[in-house]
């Protein structure tokens, strides 16, 4: 009898953790759709800008851009699978926050191509990164490592 209580505790944990994984990184995902959505026509206006030879080809965004968003999303679960920690809703808050505002830096940019509002965007946009990874490293210090390359 006890095993089997163990065991239908362990499934709903488990049922619980996928949820959570599966929410964050859908979340994430859906940020970055919305964002990719804006830069479908960018490639023509990346091509023309003035860029310093530094700066990596269009082509290479997609692909970095989707680890990026895989380590955000995982760090994101990381942070919600420590809800007993006094800090989580607020790194949570500061997160979803920084994934509207990355989104929508990309239609200030490349679809509406507002470069003062676009400006201000990414200025505010870094603070709350700051701040994300920051509050994640409270909570728990891989979600703040993970948040590194972002």
């Amino acid at each position: 009898m006890e095993l089997k209580m163990n065991f239908k505790a362990a499934r709903r944990n488990y049922l619980n953790v996928l949820f959570g994984l599966v929410f964050w990184l859908g979340l994430t995902f859906i940020a970055a759709a919305v964002g990719a959505y804006a830069s479908v026509n960018a490639k023509a206006f990346y091509a023309g800008l003035l860029r310093p030879a530094w700066a990596p080809p269009g082509w290479l965004f997609g692909p970095v851009w989707s680890v990026l968003y895989l380590l955000m999303g995982m760090a994101a679960f990381f942070v919600w699978r420590e809800r007993g920690h006094k800090s989580v809703n607020a790194a949570l808050c500061l997160y979803a926050g920084q994934l509207v505002l990355n989104s929508l830096w990309t239609w200030l940019f490349f679809a509406w191509r507002s470069g003062f509002a676009a400006a201000v965007g990414i200025c505010t946009l870094w603070a709350l990164i700051v701040l994300t990874l920051v509050a994640f490293w409270r909570v728990r210090a891989l979600a703040g490592i993970l948040l590194v390359p972002y």
